[in-house]
């Protein structure tokens, strides 16, 4: 299992390393025939991360050793097998990382003092994160999601357990008369806890709230306390354990409306900025906006990739073989976006194709 890529996680990738640091990223393969070039594709990077520390005159003995020991370790924890659509892998003297993405990464090796991180920073901006709480009168469960994965979140005191008392509770679920489960002071508590839980991981992780459960426990968590604007909520219950296939699942339709909702959003946004001229469409505009911090709402379509060649006052189109060609230069602008505290939303391919495939509402 991989580890979750969370706002955390990111800030503490992207601090110094003491040299080298070594990023390894490329594209991979979820189905067949085109996964079975993967291992070999690895086994390539491996190789060329390795040619480039015994050739580097910067890097000691010792760390040469540490780091190669450590790259050794990091391709070991690969599953190529379950892959997405892109691997990272980040190693440095005395830690090592390996994060899967759904999103298309180019193919590279990095040695310098700190990671290269623009790429799961896009990928976890176009990622679209939620949180989905499971509510049932013994366990509340919080489910860290993703369009096209949930894992179960296990801190944070997550999940919370405990045992019904009344002897007849099981029986009284069966037949649907679960309103004298949560009237009792136990129900009560038990909810309040985590409400309070809930409240800390959204202050540290922001994101978008679905709350699953039958409409007494959904009602007795809203009764406790307060939920973020624009929390959905789910009349189901039975699925405080999982899996993760069944929240996904009953989670769809709503995490569809929202999409649909989000991407009309900004469609309009991008609109009403034309009219006021607080609009940049076009790579071009769109990267001297971000490097100058001026992006307020940075759209992109969902798989817009394209490799160029910065020629100083340009961005020309390129062949991926140029040696001076860029081939992750839209994460490059998202991150930079983000870094400036934009808001960046992925819609739907074509959604920007009179934009050229990104565009910007600007602050001023």
């Amino acid at each position: 299992m991989y580890p979750a890529l969370t706002t955390a996680a990111l800030a503490e990738l992207r601090r110094p390393r003491p040299y080298p640091a070594v990023s390894l990223v490329m594209p991979t393969h979820r189905r067949e025939p085109d996964n079975a070039q993967d291992p070999v594709r690895l086994r390539n990077l491996l190789a060329r991360a390795e040619k480039e520390l015994q050739d580097d005159p910067g890097v000691t003995r010792e760390r040469r050793a540490d780091v190669l020991s450590r790259l050794e370790r990091a391709v070991a924890e690969v599953d190529l097998v379950h892959a997405e659509d892109g691997l990272v892998i980040h190693v440095a003297p005395g830690e090592h990382h390996v994060w899967t993405v759904a999103r298309t990464v180019p193919e590279r090796v990095v040695v310098a003092d700190t990671f290269l991180t623009r790429n799961l920073v896009a990928a976890r901006s176009a990622e679209r994160p939620y949180w989905a709480l499971t509510v049932a009168a013994d366990r509340i469960s919080l489910w860290n999601g993703a369009p096209e994965r949930a894992a179960e979140h296990t801190a944070d005191g997550f999940p919370l357990t405990r045992s019904l008392e009344d002897p007849d509770a099981e029986r009284k679920e069966r037949v649907g008369d679960l309103p004298s489960t949560f009237r009792d002071e136990d129900a009560r508590a038990f909810f309040r806890e985590a409400h309070e839980a809930l409240r800390t991981v959204l202050a540290s992780e922001p994101r978008p709230l679905y709350v699953i459960g039958e409409a007494p426990a959904i009602s007795l968590l809203e009764e406790t306390g307060s939920l973020p604007q624009g929390t959905a909520t789910l009349p189901q219950g039975g699925l405080g354990h999982g899996p993760e296939e069944a929240v996904r699942k009953a989670l769809a339709p709503l995490l569809a409306a929202h999409e649909q909702a989000v991407s009309t959003t900004v469609l309009a946004e991008l609109d009403a900025a034309r009219s006021r001229r607080e609009y940049a469409g076009g790579l071009d505009e769109v990267r001297e906006a971000a490097r100058e911090g001026r992006i307020r709402l940075l759209a992109v379509e969902e798989h817009y990739r394209t490799v160029v060649r910065d020629d100083g006052d340009h961005l020309e189109p390129a062949d991926a073989s140029d040696r001076d060609s860029r081939d992750d230069i839209v994460d490059e602008i998202v991150e930079q976006a983000l870094e400036k505290g934009a808001e960046v939303r992925f819609v739907p391919d074509d959604a920007l194709a009179d934009a050229n495939r990104i565009a910007a509402v600007l602050r001023y």
